[in-house]
Formats: structure tokens, C-alpha cells, sequence
């Protein structure tokens, strides 16, 4: 974390939310290694050469489909793989994951212990993830964290997937909030764009899966460096 990025850190919402909504991947969770393995024992049954989890992370984020089509484009060396070939590694890629999902798979430091911190102090709170639903609830299981959580929004459980705010404005649906009440946390391109789009104000997670130039002051509404911070820039004591 930069200069900048630190002086920026202790920037909390201007409103304390009623909930709070969670991106999964690069977020809670640092799931790259598995989602690596999985890319790699489908590259490799299809005799093309395997990736490395450096270049693994910034492909997350978009779904599946497209970190499968990333990884081939990277494995083909820039060639855009046919249709039948994407298919065919997607299939495999999935099959590995779901043996594989939380072999290697963790939960950013201090982020179950805020969860339940901020579940003790009444808020809201729900997942909402691009990754499918057969995966999500597996991996939430698997580490602990499904029962935190008053609603899981996967990639498929509404029509779009972030960057589209609808997934966002579901979960504010659902738990019978506006949008403006709610407050998510995330750390990629897509979550920036959802929440602006939905009216929800967003917190940066500087260390996940998010490339490219640092967000600007305009686009977020303040930086989680950590989880343990959480709980304080929430106005929450204990």
C-alpha cells in the first residue's frame, strides 16, 4: 500500500450502514491458489502448458468463463482459443475445482473474526459473489463463514453478474433496504462499478485480485486496510 493509498485508509462511509455486503474472492477469501490448480489440471489434460498463480490473480473476478478464457489465451500466447476448446477446458476447470475448492484456499487475515463482530452490533449482512452458486456455498462451508451471512448472492442467482448492479440491488431487495443503507466491500473493478451503479457506497480491499491503476477518491468511499479496521470505520466499539 502506497503513500497515497495509507493516507486515504482511515476514510470511513459518511453514513453507518444497516448492512453490509461482502465480494468473495479477493476479498474474504484468498482463493487464487485453488482456482490456479484447477486452470492448471484442465490446461494440462488438454496438453497445453500450465500458468502460474502470479498470473492467475487478476484474471479473477469475472466468472469462470472468462478467467478459463484468460488462462488459454495466456497458455496459447495471445491466440484466441475456438469455442469447442473453451468448453471443453471450462468443463474440466469446474469438475477440478469443485474436488479442489479449499485445498489451499484462506480467509484474509482477521475477516471471520469482523464478520462476527459487526453480525454481534446488528448489522446485515450477504455475500454477493460472480462465482456460481454450486461453489460458493461449498467454499463459504468449507471455511466457516455460510451461517455468517443473511443472504449469499452467487454469479447466477440473478440474470446479470457484477459489474451490473442488479446482483447488489437484489441482496438490498431481499433484506428490504435501500441501496443507500447498505455499504459494500470489495476489491476488483467489478465491485467499483456495481456499487456506483447500484448507489451503494464501497470499500476498497487494497489486497486482492484488483489490477490496474489505484481507484480514485471519486470512484470509492474509503479504504479497508485491513480487516480488523473494519469494525471501527463503522463506528463500532467493543
Amino acid at each position: 500500500m502506497n503513500g497515497a493509498t495509507a493516507r486515504r485508509a482511515a476514510r470511513a462511509p459518511a453514513q453507518a450502514p444497516r448492512a453490509v455486503f461482502f465480494d468473495l474472492d479477493g476479498t474474504l477469501v484468498d482463493s487464487a491458489p485453488d482456482l490456479a490448480g484447477a486452470l492448471d489440471s484442465a490446461l494440462h489434460a488438454a496438453g497445453l502448458p500450465v500458468v502460474e498463480v502470479r498470473d492467475v490473480r487478476p484474471w479473477v473476478g469475472g466468472g469462470a468463463a472468462l478467467l478459463v478464457r484468460r488462462g488459454l489465451r495466456h497458455a496459447l500466447g495471445g491466440e484466441e482459443p475456438r469455442a469447442d476448446l473453451q468448453e471443453s477446458v471450462l468443463e474440466a476447470f469446474l469438475n477440478a475445482y469443485e474436488r479442489d475448492i479449499c485445498r489451499l484456499s484462506c480467509c484474509y487475515p482477521g475477516a471471520a473474526a469482523s464478520l462476527e463482530v459487526l453480525a454481534r452490533a446488528g448489522l446485515r449482512l450477504a455475500c454477493v459473489t460472480n462465482k456460481r452458486a454450486r461453489f460458493t456455498g461449498k467454499l463459504l462451508r468449507a471455511l466457516g463463514l455460510f451461517e455468517r451471512f443473511d443472504i449469499v448472492v452467487s454469479g447466477d442467482t440473478t440474470e446479470c453478474f457484477k459489474p451490473d448492479p442488479e446482483p447488489l440491488l437484489y441482496a438490498a431487495r431481499a433484506l428490504g433496504l435501500a441501496p443507500a443503507d447498505c455499504l459494500m466491500v470489495g476489491d476488483s473493478e467489478n465491485d467499483i462499478r456495481a456499487a456506483r451503479a447500484a448507489g451503494i457506497p464501497l470499500l476498497w480491499f487494497p489486497h486482492g485480485y484488483h489490477h490496474g491503476p489505484e481507484p480514485s477518491a471519486a470512484e470509492i468511499d474509503g479504504i479497508l486496510p485491513c480487516f480488523k479496521e473494519l469494525p471501527g470505520l463503522l463506528g463500532i466499539t467493543e
